[in-house]
Order: structure tokens, then sequence, then C-alpha cells
């Protein structure tokens, strides 16, 4: 094979050949690895002709004029066009305004002059039409929110709210009434883990960041009297007797009082309802006729359970099979379709009131950094996304193998292609009825790591993506809805990404973990004020965990374990206590490692003291918990996404050692 022609391929097609890994280290990608890369992309180059023809290919993509142009407020702008002389053009606003301008011709390009009004917009000239996105110079930041005082909230898994007769799963009305009492106490935010849907006959898949499609909710979370007030459900059972989530007990027993309200207001005339269904247009219909269709073969066959394994004639969205199960599975794909309604209901109920409560932000999303590639978005769009190749992390110095989470992800040109449209719709659904979003693996808006079928996981390379075009998107999307972006930017992180995520107006994480050099931990003054602060995240030990040791008894049972990590944890207590003691946090001697309450209070009052705007205190934490909510690299090994807190959401924060563990938050955000 020709390494260096592949190379230069790689390169024009936005494959990084070489990369630095998290200890700052120089690598580079094996040729095999590469040239499967290519091959997936649809660049295959393994002999001449094959590369001749793929840079052929690429060629004729450059040329292409995109979809939809970003810009931003104020600025000029260059037009991916060539131009002779000036130009003049209409620029129509998504409101019906329009204004006259005139293109420039600079450096033999044509250059839209600067628009002082954000928004979509129509640019026509010369029997031409473009799409025009001016966005913002940056997104809507923390900062801006938290207007010059320092605010808190608590990150909380949805599904571990309790409350009586929700069904063995935590739901909206839980989350209101935990809401409601953190608005009491002080608190500006709920972070919640995705929301995205799952699967409604596949009980048994479970977590939330493989989603079905991240347009839509679960709607396990859902109360119906949200939607239909009037309308009384069956009461349901708990199930919880274990601390644990029953999923497919508790969401077959949701699901059947769902299906029995459905049943009871299908002759009933509901104009809201139909509204919704009308917005919801195209992909609203599509995800609920998958729903309809994947119950269908999932009850033939629950190893058919991934839409690639049906008959050809039913993987994908269009054909006669598909037209017929449609004709007549209407009143199936009704249901779906109501049960997002009831979903939407609920989330939005939940963001009113909490900001009616009097937090600043209210909800704040998640947002995957993918999707299962069985699911409802990859059959119904399949070229929104990149197939045969998954979303991973490269090795590093947790996982020396690296990590294939098995995700599909955005193709970067069918976003150019596309106008970025399925990028768009999904910011917009995560911000729908939020006052924030936080971006899974935030890199991925620059670049992602990725996997060809088959190969092991260090086997991958980086894919580019339009960063700056997103950003500004990104930027244009948090305006509109009047919500913060937080991006997740823990791992290996690219150099300049950071700055660029600063500029963008997209905030950060520093998480306790990690607020360390080669050696100490940091003081909480060494935080990002552009940065969102938590002791720590839903994929990491909890304090009271990570101080007792109970993280490393648990891998330790699973044979996850290094052989210096009991000794090196020993050490690490020691300097994490003298943080505490250095920044006036305590002058008390080091608890033992099973008293680890008192490190937990400490580890609050540290991370509260950093000059970030938001600090977000898990509820694990405030309960100082010793199990963490998941535990990476394991599926059914661990109880993942299972965990029920133990005390009644609305009354959780009013027991005596959280309010005082809230208070200690409270006295050093000060």
């Amino acid at each position: 094979m020709n390494e260096r022609g592949i190379r230069a391929l790689a390169r024009q097609v936005g494959v990084d050949s070489d990369w630095i890994d998290a200890s700052g280290r120089p690598r580079r990608v094996g040729l095999e690895p590469l040239t499967r890369v290519l091959e997936a992309l649809g660049y295959p180059c393994r002999t001449p002709h094959e590369l001749a023809e793929s840079r052929d290919r690429l060629r004729i993509q450059s040329e292409m004029v995109p979809q939809l142009v970003t810009c931003t407020v104020g600025q000029p702008s260059p037009l991916p066009l060539s131009g002779d002389a000036d130009v003049t053009a209409e620029l129509i606003h998504e409101g019906g305004d329009r204004q006259s301008l005139t293109l420039r011709r600079q450096k033999g390009r044509l250059v839209i002059p600067p628009i002082a009004r954000s928004g979509y917009f129509q640019l026509r000239f010369a029997e031409r039409e473009l799409s025009i996105a001016v966005a913002p110079r940056r997104c809507l930041t923390i900062a801006d929110v938290a207007e010059g005082r320092k605010r808190w909230g608590i990150a909380v898994q949805l599904y571990a709210l309790a409350r009586e007769g929700d069904g063995g799963i935590g739901d909206t009305t839980a989350l209101r009434a935990f809401a409601r009492s953190a608005a009491r106490r002080g608190a500006d935010a709920v972070a919640l883990s995705p929301v995205h849907s799952l699967y409604a006959a596949n009980r048994g898949h479970i977590g939330p960041y493989s989603p079905s499609n991240r347009l839509f909710y679960n709607a396990l979370y859902a109360d119906p009297a949200d939607a239909l007030p009037d309308v009384k459900g069956p009461q349901l059972t708990n199930f919880s007797q274990t601390g644990l989530i029953d999923w497919p007990q508790a969401a077959s027993a949701k699901y059947a009082a769902l299906r029995q309200i459905f049943d009871q207001i299908e002759p009933r005339a509901l104009p809201a309802f139909d509204a919704f269904v009308t917005k919801g247009g195209a992909r609203l219909h599509e995800h609920a006729l998958f729903e309809a269709m994947h119950a269908h073969w999932f009850q033939v066959d629950q190893s058919k359970s991934d839409w690639r394994s049906w008959p050809e004639a039913w993987r994908g969205a269009t054909g006669e099979a598909v037209a017929r199960f449609t004709a007549s599975s209407d009143g199936e794909i009704r249901y779906h379709m109501f049960l997002q309604w009831l979903a939407a209901c609920s989330f939005a109920r939940a963001q009113a009131e909490a900001r009616d409560d009097g937090m600043r932000i209210g909800l704040i999303a998640d947002l995957a950094v993918g999707m299962d590639p069985g699911g409802s978005h990859a059959w119904a769009r399949p070229s929104d996304l990149l197939t045969g190749l998954t979303v991973g992390a490269p090795p590093d110095i947790h996982m020396s193998d690296g990590q294939n989470w098995g995700l599909a992800a955005f193709s970067p040109r069918a976003l150019i292609e596309t106008g970025f449209e399925p990028f768009i719709a999904t910011v917009r659904a995560a911000l729908r009825h939020a006052g924030g979003v936080r971006i899974d693996h935030a890199m991925g808006l620059m670049h992602l790591w990725l996997i060809p079928q088959g190969s092991c996981a260090a086997d991958g390379a980086f894919l580019n993506y339009p960063l700056k075009d997103m950003l500004r998107l990104l930027a244009l999307e948090s305006h509109r809805y009047g919500a913060v972006v937080v991006g997740e930017d823990l791992g290996t992180v690219p150099p300049d990404f950071r700055a660029r995520l600063h500029d963008g107006g997209v905030g950060g994480m520093d998480v306790l973990w990690f607020q360390r050099d080669e050696k100490d931990f940091l003081p909480p003054s060494a935080g990002r004020e552009d940065a969102m602060a938590m002791t720590t995240t839903h994929d990491l030990p909890t304090v009271a965990g990570w101080w007792s040791g109970a993280d490393i008894e648990v891998r330790s049972r699973l044979g996850t374990v290094r052989e210096d990590e009991v000794a090196n944890r020993a050490w690490d207590r020691g300097l994490l206590w003298q943080a505490f003691v250095t920044e006036g946090i305590t002058t008390e001697e080091r608890p033992a490692p099973e008293d680890a309450g008192l490190a937990v209070d400490a580890a609050l009052a540290f991370v509260a003291r950093s000059p970030s705007p938001l600090v977000l205190a898990p509820v694990e934490d405030l309960l100082a918990l010793a199990e963490q909510p998941n535990l990476p690299g394991t599926i059914d090994e661990h109880p993942n996404w299972r965990r029920r807190l133990p005390a009644p959401a609305d009354t959780m924060l009013d027991q005596p050692e959280v309010a005082a563990r809230i208070e200690i938050l409270k006295a050093n955000r000060k």
C-alpha cells in the first residue's frame, strides 16, 4: 500500500493519523487501522486505483456548496463561492423580514457583510439561494445567568428518585418535588442523567447513554397526570424492596398503566395531542412507527431487538412491507406518539415549576454523545450517521486498551450536506424543556475516536468535525432557548479545545478527582471561572466510596484493580486531606477510611470555594453514599443505572445530615 498517499488522503478526509494522548505523548495510527477507517468512511485506498478514485470523490465533494453557512453577528463572513465582482443580494429572516445587501468580492471570494441580527436567513443572489445561520458571539453562559453570584445545584439520576406510587422508577412528579425542596434551600439547578428514548419493548436495555433516539423521551419518566389531570390511571406498586430497580418488572407495570390510559382517552378529542403530533412531523411519526415495529419483532423473537436482524424489507422507513405495517397499525403508532406527548408535557411542567420556584437555571439536561446503531434514528435516517464505525476512546492511563462504547455518531459529511439539520434538531430537543444542557464527551464537537466494525478499540482514529459551525449553532440555539451549555471536557482533550469552548461560551467541568498536578490536589482557586465544579460524576467514585475504598473493593471483586491502587489510595487520602487543611477547611486529624462522613463534608466545602459560577453537588455525596451510579467497563457484572435513593424525593434534603451538608456548601459559596 502507498503509505504516503493513504496518510495524505486521511488528512484531506479529516482523519488524524497523528494525535496526542492523555499523557501528552505523540501517537501515530497504524497503516492498516487507518485504511480500515477510511474504507468505512467510503474512501477505499488499498490499491492505486482505489486511492485515485477516492481522491476524485473527495475533490468533487469539496467543490459542493454547503446547504448552510454559519457566521457570527457583526462579523463579515466569506462564502464558499468564487466571484469576479460585487453582487447585490437579498437577505430574508426566518420571520419574513427582508433587506438588501451587497456581497463584496475579496481575494476571489464573495463575502457577506456584517449582519447585526442573529437567526436563520435565506440569502438570494444571482439565481442562487443559501441558508445562513447568524449566531451570537457565544452561548448564554452560566456567568450570564448567575448575575455575579456564586450559584449551586444538585446532580441526580432521575430514575433513582422515589415517591409513593411511582411504580419503582423515578418520574417527573418526584423530580418536581425534589426540585422544589432544593429551590427552598437556595439551589439554582438540578442536573439530570440522559432521559432520551430507549425501547418500550426491550425493557432490559436501560443504559441512558445508549439511546434509541436522542430527539425523544423515555416515556417511563412521564406522569400522565401532567397532561391529563382528570384521567385516573391505576395505582402502581413501588417494587423496590432491595434498593435496586427491577427495570423489566417496573417498566412492564408502568407501560401497562400507560396503555390503559391511552385506551381510555383515545376516542376523545385531544387538541393539544393533535397539535403535538402535527408539530412533531415526520421524525415523530418515524420514531413511533419504529417503536411499533420493534415491539412486533421483539415479541416474535427477542433476539431481534436490533432492526438490522429484521427481514430485509423492514430495515428502513420506506418500502411496501413498512407501508403495509403502517396502514394496519395506526393505533399502535398513535400510542407511541401519545407516550411522547405525555413525557413532553411532564418535562415541560417540571422545568416551568423549577423556574417558578426561584431557580435561575432549573433542569440541566444531558445529551449523550451518540446513539444505539440498532435504534430508531439509525433505522429511520441512516444517512445521518456513520455506518461501520462506532464511537469510543483511545487508550489512556485508565483504560490501556481503549474503549468501544458501541455508539453510532453523526457523519460530518451528512451534517454539511443537510445544513446541519440533524444536529440542530438534537440540540433543540435537549433544550426544549430545560434551562441548560451538559454535552457528554464534548470533544465530539471537534473530533471523535471511531473504531471500524470488528476492530479492537485501540485500532481506531480521530475523525474531525466542523467545530466552528457547531459552536455557532449551539450559541444561536442557546440564546433562542435562554439556556446554558456545558461540555464534559474530561479525558483525552485536544490542546486548544478548552480555549475554543471558552471562546464559544461553552462551560467546562472541573471534577475534584482530576483537579491535581503530578502530585498534589490543586486548591479551589485553581478552578476555572467558566467551568461547572463538582466533587464527582456518575462514572466516578463518590467521595464516601473513594475515601473508604469501597470502589476499589468492588473493582477487586471484578478483577479490574491495578496492583498499586490500594497503596496509592492510602497516599492520596493524605494528599487530599492536606489540601483541605491548607485551604483552611479543617484543622482536624485525617479521619480513618471508614469514617467517610467528615471527608464528604470537607470535600463539599472545598469544591464550593471554586471560582466557578455554578457548583453541582451529586446527591450521592449529599447523602454520603458509597456506591456510584455507574461503573464503566461493566454491564451486567454490576448494578449500573439501578440504584434507588434511600429517602423520598420530597423529604430527602430535610434529613439533618443532608441539610447540614447543604449549609456547608452554601457557606463556602459566599
